[in-house]
């Protein structure tokens, strides 16, 4: 069941409890929003579900769709809040609910995918729960990770991913599709769609939207969620699909994506071990800066002193978007 609004974007946020309160985050989403919408009842089965969109300052009319349909709330930000700026704005409204979703608009949730995902973190100690993701032809997407390392850091940039069977400790990808069968503990998981328990989501707090504009914001969110003892829980029965083009990057963002890997890296390390992450990943750069994204990122990695002209929270509204987030 999808809750109804009417004069959703005045709304405060609802008392009634419901199974999962779902925040997407859009900027510039009117070719996806609506098929990832209409893809909610079936995911949720027979699950009471609110929906709450947060449109970072889109220009394409995306706000108007939202406007007009009556199973989403349109939060209007005051500025480009960035991904995590966007979830913690959304889960402001979410109200009362057993569990929060992360989902991005590009993607399209197959039928009982919720449904499975909250299942999931009815386990004991299971706080997120993650999906198969999927490309529209069904090609597998590689969304599962390790924690960052410096040896994984190096081996990744030598080897890419190639011997996709190496040890885990040499690759922070899970690279062999074989791993993608059955459920599994991972430590992370790329973030187009997580299913939070609200035990886990009140442990762990707001995302770190300060630090993390775009990338990297649920790599932390899960090491905060495994320092509290919670599980990060593969669902591969759980399926969501990519929209053929919804995925687009800029060369800043691709630069924003490199330099946050360091950000993230440094927020845990030491100084000296977070230079040689650091040199790991330009490594990673050099070998492979064949396109305009990978060099801005190998360029960007190289001068620190750039870092501060990268994509960032805009609160005047539009200048700081550059391109299409996505996860995954």
């Amino acid at each position: 069941m999808i809750q109804s609004f009417a004069g959703a974007e005045e709304a405060p946020a609802p008392v009634d409890h419901v199974d999962c309160a779902v925040v997407i985050v859009t900027y510039n989403s009117a070719d996806h929003i609506e098929r990832a919408l209409d893809s909610l009842p079936a995911a949720a089965e027979n699950l009471a579900v609110r929906c709450i969109v947060v449109d970072n300052g889109s220009t394409d009319g995306t706000r108007d769709l939202v406007r007009a349909r009556s199973d989403a709330m349109l939060v209007e930000s005051d500025g480009n809040l960035g991904y995590g700026g966007g979830f913690n704005l959304g889960r402001c409204y979410a109200g009362a609910c057993s569990s929060v979703v992360v989902l991005n608009p590009d993607l399209v949730l197959d039928p009982g995918a919720l449904a499975h995902l909250f299942a999931a973190v009815q386990e004991p100690g299971v706080g997120v729960a993650v999906p198969l993701l999927l490309s529209y032809d069904g090609t597998l997407y590689r969304s599962l990770r390790r924690e960052p390392s410096v040896a994984r850091a190096f081996a990744d940039g030598l080897l890419g991913s190639r011997l996709a069977w190496r040890p885990s400790w040499l690759t922070e990808t899970l690279h062999d599709s074989a791993g993608y069968g059955h459920p599994r503990d991972v430590d992370w998981a790329a973030g187009a769609v997580m299913l939070i328990s609200s035990a886990c989501d009140d442990a762990v707090g707001p995302w770190d939207e300060e630090r993390f504009f775009l990338y990297s914001e649920e790599t932390d969110f899960s090491r905060r969620a495994r320092s509290e003892g919670y599980r990060i829980r593969f669902v591969p029965s759980a399926r969501a699909r990519h929209e053929e083009g919804g995925s687009g990057q800029s060369p800043a963002l691709a630069a924003l994506l490199a330099v946050n890997r360091v950000r993230y890296f440094e927020k845990y390390h030491s100084r000296p071990a977070t230079s040689l992450f650091r040199a790991a990943l330009t490594l990673n750069y050099v070998v492979r800066a064949r396109r305009v994204g990978d060099r801005a990122a190998l360029k960007a990695l190289v001068r620190r002193s750039s870092w501060d002209r990268l994509p960032k929270r805009d609160w005047r509204g539009a200048a700081a978007a550059v391109g299409t987030r996505t996860k995954g």
